[in-house]
């Protein structure tokens, strides 16, 4: 498991950003049926618990379309014991595989349009869905869920394939070197407790481990009273809890106790050290340090202190490290779980790096903090950095759901509001204190061993319970929600607003605005801005690249850092790259702070500055990260991929380019290039600007014209036309040492607009083919039936264009698995292509697939920024909403007839070229993966 950053990164950034409304929010807590106990409210959420010992905690919000369903179970690597390991995750695998009632459970969520996943922690095993707010959908799911709580079938069958799809994903990991020095890092700095052992597993275990002990496993941690059940979104709280309690209370809570955990990490007693030596070409450091438990009072200041050390581009370990060129990449990462975590910090080396300095210089920021202090605005700016993610997660009601999971297992689902509570009270003594405490040489896991006569230990200080921390916790108001708005295509172009400013240039600056309140009044802004032509991109596509990449990096009168503080500063998420023939502004920022950040990115837009030393860095890091995907499966394929379908002669923008030619552009590329770049070709005076949110679009409509439709581009726009060639089909194999991870990739080109009639029904085909991932006629045979693969789907692909006359689309297929069973792998693949167009597919098959299509596309006009994208992309296009609504039309009116049609027309699986590289070398002396029972 990778470090997480101390829940800013992910959990406590939802967690402690709460405050949260909607019309049942601000109620009162629902008296609940019989037989369940009311629990604490907090900001708008509140706990129950059935007697079976089943914690829900219900989060209602009105205003959003959709409902999210979050089952925790208190179950992860933690609670394995010997040749256990990867049992938890192991488990969070079995349990899609059915129960007697319910036999398809993949199949089943897809034909209702449910978005589901699994995760596994060290701590927790969580089983997560989300859907368009519908009362017979959550109630089918909460009779599934709380079946498979405790009937899931755990079968043998189920095992044989399964296993192997999980060895597969663990092979996966193994291809990175990145994970492979997390696992043997933490595996060290851990010598007796449980979060030492990867989440994953050791592979001798999840091969042999025996179905009865599987079983056994389920039941013990599988039940009630191990559980907490989040629902979030548009729910109704008393008519949720009832349903709630019509599933979930007839089970009941076993009589054997659960097991408890009581093994506690000793205190480190000097440095320790690991190498792990592998085929690759990227060099990586990393230090760790042992850290105190979730609850306890050092824990948010270690998270500060992570973040002063780590920020990108403030951080001390990025000005010192990576702005000097002693690395190319600096991270750093915390933990906040049950039990004291680690601190850790990483760099990546570039290729002629000198390890040996980078180690020490390493170290020096680490554990000289004693000699150079962490400053009272460095916290400040953390703190502020802090504040605006838990601001931002305010309007992510599924995100919150998501991220209850962490707090529950580190003992409450309240700690993410004493967090934030607890963040504000931190100052710089608290920061400097724990540097002192926890970053010293004896507490650190790195790669050597020093003896010294006078060993100093650091003795990880009990955490209280967490009970006793909530011990009184009421949390504060909630934040006040937005209006109940109808994101339906024809509601969404009734209330957009369209215009176009006549700017002189091409089709002029055009514009959607979509004012509506938003839950703590946010406003999302999309920008697009078109210029250059294909004879004068000639030659300037790496200069095109780089520039686009450093438009954040440095401003007239503002520095990277400043620039990354003022959007701070002005809660505003920002976004502003370039490409070869466009520009991009993304904002998502709150109505008091838009124009102050609208001005802002048209200044960083306009006004970059392209500092000598970010272009260094930048092109040190793009150098180290080429150098680094050499030997890669993924690249090897990709690349002759590439190459046989480059259309472009040489000289062309859109050529492709080998890693090696694009190593030796970057390495020749000079920052007079790149700044001639902007100078020459950047402008704003034609694009698309779209706006969804709460804003004024008075004073909006006049900045927009003032900041933007005067500069123009001194190369007018003219889109570089695409078109189908006909490619013949090869086949290729890809040596990859000590790679035990292959991959495959399969593509043919096809004739093909989103405006063809034939559209619609191919992008049904494809998603019975392999769109819908695990639950598609790939992911049935390659991973659910044989257990080759842990990932396997297909993506067809349509061209688009202002004149509807660009037609270069694709169709392929993508697949990783273990080199010895790549030839299975094509052999099914190459099958199941031949049987999709000699039988077609079948009614209910293509029922499920419209009905999951059409809530997909339901589901991405819920958010905002979504909504704010479709705008633009409308606008550039010449569309409106109508096509949309069109196109799910045209979804609802396919027929098993006019599909099959469309396959046999468009589909010629013999025209596929497939390309695999993998270690086949040493797959040689391994037998073939068992197959499953069902397969013959």
């Amino acid at each position: 498991m990778q470090p997480r950053r101390l829940a800013l990164a992910a959990p406590l950034a939802f967690a402690l950003s709460l405050a949260l409304g909607g019309a049942y929010a601000q109620a009162a807590q629902v008296s609940p049926p019989r037989g369940i106990a009311a629990g604490p409210c907090v900001e708008g959420i509140c706990e129950y618990r059935l007697s079976n010992g089943l914690r829900v905690l219900l989060f209602p919000d009105a205003t959003q379309p959709t409902v999210t369903v979050n089952l925790i179970y208190n179950v992860g690597s933690l609670q394995e014991n010997y040749g256990e390991t990867g049992m938890a995750h192991l488990l969070e695998h079995m349990l899609f595989k059915g129960t007697p009632t319910h036999r398809d459970i993949p199949g089943e969520m897809k034909k209702r349009g449910i978005d589901f996943n699994a995760q596994t922690g060290q701590e927790r095993t969580n089983y997560f869905s989300s859907f368009p707010a519908n009362d017979a959908t959550l109630d089918w799911l909460l009779a599934m869920e709380a079946d498979r709580m405790v009937a899931s079938n755990i079968a043998r069958s189920d095992l044989d394939s399964e296993m192997t799809v999980v060895r597969n994903e663990m092979e996966s990991g193994e291809n990175s070197a990145v994970s492979a020095l997390i696992e043997r890092v933490r595996s060290t700095a851990y010598l007796w407790h449980h979060y030492g052992n990867s989440t994953i597993g050791a592979r001798s275990d999840v091969e042999n481990v025996p179905i009865e002990r599987l079983q056994a496993y389920y039941r013990a941690w599988y039940r009630p009273d191990n559980a907490t059940l989040v629902l979030a979104g548009r729910i109704d709280p008393d008519k949720t809890l009832a349903a709630v309690a019509r599933h979930f209370d007839k089970l009941a809570k076993p009589a054997e106790p659960m097991r408890a955990f009581y093994t506690r990490e000793p205190a480190q007693d000097g440095e320790r050290e690991v190498t792990v030596r592998r085929v690759g070409d990227l060099r990586l450091a990393m230090a760790a340090y042992h850290t105190p438990a979730a609850t306890h009072p050092d824990t948010l200041a270690l998270y500060l202190l992570g973040d002063i050390l780590g920020h990108v581009p403030s951080g001390r370990l990025h000005k010192n490290l990576v702005e000097t060129g002693v690395a190319a990449n600096v991270g750093v990462g915390s933990e906040e779980m049950s039990n004291p975590g680690l601190l850790t910090a990483m760099l990546a080396l570039p290729k002629d790096g000198d390890a040996a300095k980078a180690e020490k210089a390493l170290l020096d920021q680490l554990e000289g903090l004693q000699d150079k202090p962490i400053t009272a605005a460095e916290v400040d700016a953390a703190k502020q950095r802090a504040s605006n993610a838990f601001e931002r997660a305010y309007s992510n009601v599924a995100g919150v759901a998501m991220s209850l999971s962490e707090s529950v297992a580190a003992g409450d689902w309240r700690l993410y509001f004493h967090y934030r509570d607890t963040l504000e009270k931190l100052g710089v003594d608290d920061v400097n204190r724990v540097a002192r405490k926890y970053l010293q040489p004896s507490n650190r896991t790195f790669g050597r061993f020093v003896p010294t006569p006078t060993p100093q230990r650091v003795d990880i200080a009990q955490a209280p319970s967490a009970a006793s921390l909530m011990q009184g916790y009421t949390g504060r108001a909630p934040l006040v929600a937005g209006e109940h708005f109808d994101p339906s295509p024809a509601n969404i172009q009734a209330r957009t607003e369209i215009l176009t400013l006549d700017t002189g240039v091409g089709k002029g600056l055009k514009i959607a605005l979509l004012p509506k309140k938003t839950r703590g009044a946010l406003v999302t802004l999309t920008a697009n801005f078109h210029f250059a032509d294909l004879d004068s991109l000639k030659g300037r596509d790496a200069a095109a690249s780089i520039a686009g990449a450093l438009l954040m990096r440095g401003s007239q009168g503002l520095s990277r850092e400043q620039i990354d503080a003022r959007f701070e500063a002005l809660q505003t998420s920002a976004g502003i790259v370039g490409g070869m023939q466009s520009a991009r502004i993304g904002l998502t920022t709150r109505r008091d702070r838009l124009a102050e950040s609208i001005a802002l990115a048209a200044q960083v837009l306009r006004t970059p500055t392209f500092p000598q030393s970010e272009f260094d860095q930048y092109r040190l890091q793009a150098i180290t990260g080429l150098e680094a995907s050499r030997q890669e499966p993924s690249s090897l394929a990709g690349e002759a991929l590439g190459k046989h379908f480059d259309p472009w002669p040489v000289g062309h923008p859109l050529r492709f380019k080998t890693i090696e030619q694009s190593l030796v552009e970057v390495k020749a590329l000079k920052l007079e290039d790149v700044r001639a770049f902007h100078r020459e070709y950047y402008g704003t005076a034609e694009g698309e600007i779209s706006v969804v949110g709460d804003f004024d679009p008075v004073a909006l409509k006049q900045q927009l014209k003032t900041l933007f439709a005067d500069w123009k581009p001194n190369h007018a726009y003219v889109p570089v036309a695409t078109h189908y060639v006909d490619i013949a089909p090869e086949q290729r194999r890809f040596e990859a040492p000590d790679k035990p991870n292959g991959v495959l990739l399969a593509n043919v080109n096809l004739s093909l607009k989103d405006t063809d009639a034939d559209y619609p029904a191919l992008i049904a085909a494809n998603y019975i083919l392999g769109g819908g991932a695990i639950k598609s006629r790939l992911g049935d045979r390659i991973r659910q039936k044989e257990g080759l693969s842990y990932s396997v789907s297909s993506d067809i692909d349509a061209d688009a264009s202002r004149d509807n006359r660009d037609d270069a689309g694709s169709w392929s297929v993508q697949a990783i698995a273990a080199p010895e069973n790549m030839d299975r792998v094509e052999r099914a693949m190459r099958e199941e292509l031949a049987r999709l167009v000699k039988d077609g597919v079948g009614a209910e098959e293509l029922r499920d697939a419209v009905s999951g299509l059409l809530t997909q596309r339901e589901q991405a006009l819920a958010a905002d920024p979504s909504i704010a994208a479709t705008l633009a992309s409308n606008l550039f296009y010449g569309r409106d909403m109508g096509f949309v609504a069109d196109m799910d039309a045209k979804f609802k009116a396919l027929t098993v007839e006019s599909v099959n049609a469309a396959i046999r027309k468009h589909l010629k699986p013999e025209r596929f070229s497939v390309y695999t590289a993998g270690d086949f070398a040493a797959a040689k002396g391994k037998a073939p993966s068992k197959v499953s029972a069902g397969e013959k």
